[in-house]
């Protein structure tokens, strides 16, 4: 378990989670992010994560595409769901459904925002903590775990073999300074972005924190498996 560190200072914190999966990967009869899981929506357990308390997360915007909005109103009344939240209908890409997110934060002029994905719903809240207070210190950070298994790069000779220990997997959350965050939400969209550190960096370089195996992100019925008996061990 890795250790929760101290915010170095008071800075407000928000937390934007996309959650426009269509379940296309999941063979599913609905979107991946309303798939039960233990009982209840995969976005439900993501949504509690950053909803506890002692993250002091100040305000939560939820992204969805808006032909879902009606389904998760009715999912957070049969589940009673009491957290605050504002929802938002996602774009046509990532990059637009983080903007159309980050539009909801206007009124926030300072603070670290998070995004994060909607079907991560196992992020240990040491992850979310250390993320948090290494972007307000940094002004840009990224959860990431080093790769397990050998790694190849491709050519058109081949293939070639490259140093893992070099190289890490991307996790969310990713958190930035949110003024940073705006600020590079103003540019156009490229086809190389990939996640919100690739939209950042460069105007700033990017602080990675140590992620979790266990922060997976649910888009095959494999994943789902492995998250029920996650989640189930976590709760002994």
């Amino acid at each position: 378990m890795l250790p929760v560190t101290s915010s170095p200072s008071p800075l407000q914190r928000y937390a934007i989670l996309v959650a426009g999966g269509s379940g296309t990967r999941m063979r599913a009869d609905r979107p991946k992010q309303f798939l039960e899981l233990n009982g209840e929506p995969v976005l439900l357990h993501t949504l509690r994560r950053f909803a506890e308390p002692q993250l002091r997360v100040d305000a939560i915007v939820v992204v969805l595409p808006a032909d879902q909005f009606e389904t998760w109103e009715q999912l957070c009344a049969d589940y009673q769901v009491q957290i605050p939240h504002l929802v938002v209908a996602g774009g046509a890409s990532r990059w637009a459904s983080v903007r159309n997110g980050l539009g909801q934060l206007a009124g926030y002029e300072t603070g670290v925002v998070a995004v994060h994905d909607g079907v991560r719903p196992l992020t240990p809240l040491a992850v979310i903590e250390n993320t948090f207070a290494a972007a307000a210190e940094h002004g840009a950070a990224i959860a990431a775990v080093p790769p397990k298994d050998s790694v190849r790069g491709l050519s058109q000779q081949g293939s070639y073999a490259l140093d893992r220990a070099r190289l890490r997997l991307v996790q969310t959350p990713q958190c930035f300074e949110i003024g940073l965050l705006r600020r590079a939400y103003q540019l156009p969209e490229l086809a190389t972005f990939t996640d919100d550190a690739s939209v950042v960096e460069d105007l700033h370089p990017i602080r990675l924190v140590p992620g979790d195996y266990r922060n997976l992100k649910i888009t095959t019925p494999e994943d789902l498996l492995l998250a029920e008996v996650l989640l189930r061990q976590e709760s002994k």
